[in-house]
């Protein structure tokens, strides 16, 4: 079965750093489109960004162009986020997902999210 396994979540301050991982086992990784996405307290889980299965496309939300990075390693099965300078409104639970390749849209395996707590 499919498992993702985020880590790297945790607290830092505004104009700070984290990346998060993403472990990725039970399926091919290399032909999955894979992202980020992450739910604030009281609010709905939305998209962050996304990465095709060979890594040569990505995506964005708008509030963290500029900011954040996805990134994978198709060898290690992993695939990574780059945040920098980091906004209180950065705070939430973060998850990795997992779309195939034929439905790049259909995020159907979901980890278990990281925590991600910003400080102003």
């Amino acid at each position: 079965q499919v498992q993702l396994v985020e880590s790297g979540g945790g607290l830092a301050q505004a104009g700070g750093s984290l990346r998060l991982s993403c472990a990725a086992s039970g399926l091919t990784f290399s032909t999955y489109r894979m992202g980020w996405f992450r739910q604030a307290p009281g609010k709905e889980r939305e998209f962050v960004a996304a990465i095709s299965w060979s890594g040569g496309s990505t995506s964005y939300t708008d509030s963290v162009k500029g900011r954040f990075t996805i990134s994978r390693d198709n060898a290690k099965n992993t695939v990574y986020l780059q945040m920098n300078s980091l906004k209180p409104e950065d705070t939430a639970v973060y998850y990795c997902a997992a779309a195939p390749r034929l439905r790049p849209l259909d995020f159907g395996s979901w980890g278990q999210g990281t925590q991600v707590t910003v400080s102003s």
